[in-house]
């Protein structure tokens, strides 16, 4: 079976004690409704568009939330679908820890990966193991790392989930399991493409099982987008015989300390607005109104017709429950007649 290699040094640490701490205040602050379903979709539309920049699709930030507010922008198709293919691959992957899934199998890799490439690679390597061999190059052309032999692949995968899910792995705290699949991820290279953006939703994935991002602020990509060379560098950081990933750890908790502390600092902002908290007060809304304002982080608009289909519930139903969020200005009504529909403020 996998076993990592890696040592607990200060500077992990320092990074661990540090995410603590911002996490437990990020848990524990009191925001409004619309505050947290705001956040949630700042975090979509950056993990979107970060995970797709580093394997670099030039769209740029505000492309990308014009792209999910449904804009037309000036793009290539595939550009824009593989950030929309990652949209679909967050929403997928939101799904498993609302229904209690505790185990991670090659099977929800398989579909990470296909939600990943849907369009972009063929039917025969969207969601499965890559049966040639593959190199990863530098912007010269030069060969930086050369991944395992295509017919060992299927192997270590069986391996690595394995350990994924042992009694070693599930004492690990989440950031430092979450570093250590990651790394081994693209150490395996399973796909042809695609190897990047999947790493990096499976990480995303560990962090949500293990109850570390309970409200979905925390947008794992963005450090490591903002200067690549290094992002890759860590990686390389790695000795191909002794695989001690103790560098690499050090720098993904670097990167997961930054980035869950610009939630904190957005979220003490949010929560400490007394004006606010003291003309409305907090807000506590039912299971049907909180699906709606989910569905609205990663679509456009939703219709009554929609929000009847989404509950099987007549249509008086529907706007009674869209009546709510109405009267608390968490969304506003567009369009007449026919054409009505609903988005977020």
């Amino acid at each position: 079976m996998f076993r990592p290699n890696f040592k607990i040094t200060n500077k992990i640490i320092n990074h661990i004690a540090d995410i603590a701490a911002a996490r437990e205040l990020i848990l524990n602050a009191s925001l409004l409704p619309q505050w947290e379903v705001k956040l949630r979709k700042e975090a979509i539309i950056k993990m979107a568009h970060h995970s797709t920049s580093i394997e670099g699709n030039p769209l740029t930030l505000e492309q990308v939330m014009n792209l999910l507010a449904g804009k037309e922008i000036a793009a290539w198709e595939k550009d824009k679908r593989e950030v929309v293919n990652y949209v679909k691959v967050l929403e997928y992957i939101d799904r498993f820890s609302e229904e209690g899934v505790k185990r991670i199998s090659e099977k929800i890799i398989l579909k990470i990966h296909k939600l990943t490439t849907e369009g972009i690679l063929s039917e025969d390597q969207s969601g499965c193991y890559r049966k040639v061999p593959v190199a990863v190059v530098d912007g010269y052309g030069r060969i930086v790392f050369q991944p395992p032999p295509k017919n060992i692949v299927t192997g270590l995968m069986n391996d690595f989930v394995s350990w994924l899910n042992s009694t070693q792995a599930y004492e690990l705290y989440p950031v430092l399991l979450s570093g250590i699949s990651h790394y081994e991820f693209v150490r395996i290279h399973p796909f042809v493409d695609g190897n990047g953006r999947t790493a990096r939703a499976l990480a995303t994935l560990i962090l949500y099982l293990k109850g570390f991002d309970t409200k979905r602020f925390f947008a794992l990509d963005d450090y490591y987008n903002e200067d690549r060379v290094r992002y890759y560098t860590a990686l390389q950081t790695v000795d191909k015989k002794t695989l001690d990933i103790t560098l690499w750890l050090e720098y993904f908790c670097e990167g997961v300390a930054v980035s869950i502390n610009r939630v904190k600092d957005a979220v003490l902002e949010l929560s400490y607005d007394r004006r606010l908290k003291e003309k409305r007060g907090q807000i506590f809304l039912k299971g049907r109104e909180m699906k709606i304002l989910r569905h609205l982080q990663t679509n456009p608009r939703i219709s009554i017709n929609e929000v009847q289909k989404m509950f099987n519930i007549s249509r008086e139903m529907a706007n009674r429950v869209i009546r709510v969020l109405l009267k608390q200005d968490l969304i506003a009504r567009r369009g007449r007649g026919k054409a009505t529909y609903y988005e977020l403020l």
